[in-house]
């Protein structure tokens, strides 16, 4: 399910890799190691997402091209954003400068900065263009969870976009994703007086984390 998941963001790191009908090694290790970093984060395995993390850098590193490194921060940078961990990529930034214009722009949606449409990925362009009820519509369940982190970031996520957040987290059992997501569904909850919603949220969360 990564896999297939990663496949709209790795894309940008995979076409510039390689024409041949043969992969090099060091293309099919990172792809693998990238693959296997995400499942581990989202599942909060922060020890094991880290080492495969820097096991696909290094095997990027081998090439000398500071571009491909730059494509595979801002892997990591969507992982972190569908997980709410929120930063300013500093792994992608300190690249930015090698990088070109359609991984800038998506370093920008990352961050929850306004970007053309036309410039991202086709399943971000109504995410982009702040149209409603899009995450439903998105079919990779990362990229879904991405987008939503991208919404909360800009400040347009409604209960039913956080409802969608946590049933997506949930159905792939990332139980650091699910973790995060039912925060936001519990404060959100609380803030508008629904308090069945937010203990209902709490109870899942002590669930998922091993407290219930």
């Amino acid at each position: 399910m990564i896999k297939t998941s990663l496949a709209t963001m790795l894309v940008l790191l995979l076409t510039a890799c390689g024409s041949g009908p043969v992969q090099p090694d060091w293309q099919n290790d990172a792809h693998q190691s990238l693959n296997s970093f995400s499942a581990a984060y989202l599942n909060g395995n922060t020890r094991l997402a880290e080492a495969e993390f820097q096991r696909a850098r290094s095997e990027l590193a081998r090439t000398g091209r500071l571009d491909l490194v730059a494509r595979a921060e801002l892997v990591r940078c969507g992982v972190q954003v569908a997980s709410l961990e929120l930063d300013d990529c500093p792994g992608f930034a300190a690249l930015a400068a090698d990088a070109g214009k359609a991984e800038r722009d998506y370093a920008d949606f990352l961050q929850g900065k306004a970007v053309a449409p036309a410039l991202l990925p086709a399943q971000y362009r109504a995410v982009a263009g702040k149209e409603k009820a899009v995450l439903p519509g998105i079919e990779s369940p990362l990229s879904r969870l991405i987008a939503a982190g991208v919404l909360l970031r800009s400040g347009h996520l409604d209960a039913a976009d956080i409802a969608v957040a946590v049933d997506t987290a949930s159905d792939q059992g990332w139980r650091r994703a699910l973790l995060a997501w039912l925060e936001i569904q519990a404060r959100q909850a609380e803030s508008r007086g629904d308090h069945d919603t937010a203990l209902h949220a709490r109870r899942r969360a002590e669930l998922a984390g091993g407290s219930r």
